[in-house]
């Protein structure tokens, strides 16, 4: 499975290719072109073909390549697979499967991706991201975490998802009374728990005000916060602030290598704990530094002098 970073998953409509261009120099970690609800039913199949020629065809940099297909129990799901995948070949990374419900939807992707890349004689495995966006998904999201070796990402789909729930919600998806605390917190700490289980990433849920981007970064932080390790953006101007939420600060990844260091010194004298700044330093900081650390290098960050 592929380390990717995910701060930042942009969601571009596949039939608006006058949006493509921008899509790609967004600096986003993945860009999904959406085959799905945003696009008009009429449009769908004819937007497969807009999302193959952007991925073959635009520099998309360091940036992660999707597709996000139509529901598996649509008409549209299989054609979008065989369709985008036979033009894109390799310059597909990822699709992202929506309103995943059981273990077995994620099986009827995995299987038809198999079958096409022998036939295309494809070199590179596509990866799969799921999208929990419907009550049943949850309450099975554990067997779904552990449905496919391609799978790399849970994501919440707030939306869907609480209309599912039958959910009295405005259109950020928060409650429209006064709710003590956070609607989403129950199911966004089953899909964080069922994917870090399966050795996953968790990826947070859409937020449409676009135009409160502090809003969008205090939803960030606190995502980040329970261990998400990114979020959905529905406009590029969302890109940025993701990437710096999801990211550690020079600070953070600072003090992780002085901890990794204070106590491989301890380790070294034979102590299994040590003390830094007047605080303990034991092997569980040790491995939340190392978690740092991982994530440092894997965005190319750097502390700084400890």
């Amino acid at each position: 499975m592929a380390v990717r970073a995910r701060r930042s998953e942009l969601a571009t409509p596949a039939s608006n290719d006058w949006m493509f261009d921008r899509s790609a120099a967004a600096g986003a970690d993945m860009v999904f072109l959406d085959l799905e609800d945003a696009c008009a039913p009429a449009e769908r199949e004819a937007a497969r073909g807009k999302a193959a020629k952007a991925l073959n065809e635009l520099d998309w940099g360091t940036t992660t390549r999707a597709i996000r297909m139509n529901g598996v129990d649509t008409r549209w799901a299989y054609g979008d697979v065989i369709e985008v995948v036979t033009a894109a070949r390799e310059n597909l990374d990822v699709i992202v499967v929506p309103k995943v419900r059981r273990a077995r939807d994620v099986w009827w992707v995995d299987v038809l991706l198999t079958q096409l890349e022998e036939t295309l004689g494809l070199e590179k495995q596509i990866a799969l991201e799921v999208l929990i966006e419907e009550v049943e998904g949850l309450q099975y999201v554990d067997e779904i975490a552990h449905s496919s070796p391609r799978l790399e990402a849970i994501i919440f789909g707030a939306g869907d998802f609480s209309a599912s729930q039958g959910a009295r919600v405005d259109t950020n998806f928060d409650p429209v009374v006064d709710y003590p605390g956070d609607l989403w917190h129950y199911a966004r700490s089953r899909i964080m728990v069922a994917a870090r289980a399966a050795g996953i990433e968790a990826i947070d849920a859409p937020f449409p005000h676009y135009k409160d981007p502090e809003a969008y970064r205090v939803a960030c932080d606190r995502a980040g916060a329970m261990g998400y390790a990114g979020k959905w953006a529905i406009h590029p101007s969302q890109v940025e602030i993701a990437n710096t939420a999801f990211a550690p600060t020079p600070d953070e990844i600072a003090h992780a290598q002085r901890v990794v260091a204070a106590y491989r010194e301890a380790e070294a004298s034979g102590r299994g704990a040590t003390g830094l700044d007047g605080m303990l330093v034991d092997a569980a900081h040790l491995r939340h530094s190392e978690t740092v650390a991982r994530k440092a290098a894997l965005l190319g960050l750097d502390g700084g002098a400890a």
